[in-house]
């Protein structure tokens, strides 16, 4: 019976690999690839208003571009490819209170401006995230909830800047087969 199970789910995953190799799927990192080839250079250029998530997003970027891209980080002076992110703010929204009139859910939209150098040239991409939560009556949880969420909006805008590149990378890849 083990046997027979083994054998289906082994079936099962070649028919699933023959079906994404036959549509001509690639993954993501082949595309960012086209854009970003060889090292990297990342910064973060710290924010007077947020300076304790400016840690956090810098190794955010350097992990997405090890882990997601299999890129190579290297010193400025080294790098190929350059990747500075910079915090543009966020705005508190209120859009839910209680009877009272206490705010007890925002929405917090966060900027980020993502400057990009290649060997092929230039890009920039400012991205705005937003992210809902709840807030309590407490004023020092209300202070973490608040962290939280601008951190939250950037990893956000993080994975929206590499959906860009690799969509960037696609076009260019078909600019040049044609």
């Amino acid at each position: 019976m083990k046997q027979l199970n083994r054998k289906i789910s082994v079936g099962v995953v070649m028919v699933l690999f023959l079906i994404l190799a036959g549509c001509g799927y690639k993954p993501s990192v082949q595309y960012i690839q086209n854009v970003f080839d060889g090292s990297v250079y990342v910064d973060v250029i710290v924010s007077p208003s947020e300076p304790e998530n400016a840690a956090n997003i810098n190794d955010a970027l350097r992990r997405m571009v090890i882990t997601r891209f299999g890129g190579r980080l290297a010193s400025k002076e080294q790098a190929t490819n350059r990747i500075i992110a910079s915090y543009n703010g966020t705005v508190f929204n209120p859009i839910s209170f209680d009877a009272n009139g206490y705010i007890t859910r925002y929405r917090a939209d966060v900027g980020m401006v993502f400057q990009a150098t290649t060997p092929k040239g230039k890009f920039s991409k400012t991205i705005t995230t937003f992210v809902e939560a709840d807030i309590t009556a407490s004023s020092s949880l209300s202070s973490g909830l608040r962290i939280k969420a601008i951190r939250t909006g950037m990893e956000k805008a993080l994975d929206e800047f590499l959906a860009y590149v690799a969509s960037k990378g696609a076009l260019d890849e078909e600019k040049a087969a044609k």
